[in-house]
């Protein structure tokens, strides 16, 4: 469950100050970033994710240093030098922005209407992402498969949050299938990620709540014997044992 005292008025006061402190500095970068991937067209793929996982990286330097929220990473041996399909509990922006910069080269797969955001969103969409309507479900999957095949021929790891949409602490949502699916049919291994980011970088509200985001990383699941649904279940079983497992 997602571990929240209640706040004094100073308490909430010092916490707005920092939050505000926060997204000045965030939004600045994302503008600055997002401008330069708008316009290098000259850029390669690799040179652009690169720009943006520095953008990334100084955003969360710059929470650490306004909010007081850290990283733990557990399990990093387990990341494969090649391509995989990563396989996230969703709860954050926070994740996003993070798993950008730890797993590059990487595309996401993500609703289409993020590429609309004015410089963000257009920014985004020249880093090689799946982007899908989620509202013709027959088509997402089929071009999550066409489109993921081949970033994962050309050694990305693709991420993807089978939850479909995010969650708070606490909950673990129904997992879709696709990402097995697009592992299995890729021939790549499924690597499992879970993280409890939704208890500082809340998924409504404008406070950061200062601690540690404890991201665990799985071995990696071979996907060459199993179908889609015993990958996906197996996945998610170990997902909701490492959140559970948390101390505390």
């Amino acid at each position: 469950m997602g571990r929240r005292r209640t706040l004094s008025a100073t308490q909430q006061t010092l916490l707005s100050l920092r939050a505000f402190s926060f997204y000045v500095g965030f939004f600045t970068i994302i503008l600055v970033i997002g401008c330069v991937c708008c316009v290098a067209f000259f850029l390669t793929l690799k040179q652009l994710q690169a720009i943006a996982s520095a953008g990334n990286f100084l955003s969360l330097s710059w929470l650490r240093l306004t909010c007081n929220i850290d990283v733990k990473v557990t399990g990093s041996e387990h990341i494969p030098a090649g391509a995989c399909v990563i396989l996230s509990n969703h709860q954050s922006s926070w994740e996003s922005f993070y798993l950008q910069w730890l797993f590059q080269p990487v595309s996401f797969v993500l609703k289409r209407e993020l590429l609309w955001i004015p410089f963000f969103g257009w920014s985004l969409a020249r880093l090689g992402p799946i982007a899908i309507k989620r509202t013709k479900p027959a088509e997402a999957i089929r071009q999550v498969l066409k489109q993921g095949k081949s970033r994962l021929g050309e050694g990305h790891k693709v991420v993807i949050y089978p939850e479909g949409t995010r969650m708070v602490p606490g909950d673990l949502g129904t997992f879709k299938s696709s990402g097995a699916a697009l592992a299995a049919a890729a021939g790549v291994p499924i690597l499992p990620v879970s993280h409890n980011a939704g208890e500082h970088w809340t998924l409504h509200g404008f406070l950061k709540h200062p601690g540690t985001v404890c991201l665990n990383i799985g071995p990696a699941i071979d996907t060459s014997n199993n179908s889609a649904r015993e990958l996906t279940e197996t996945a998610r079983r170990w997902i909701d044992r490492s959140l559970k497992s948390r101390p505390g």
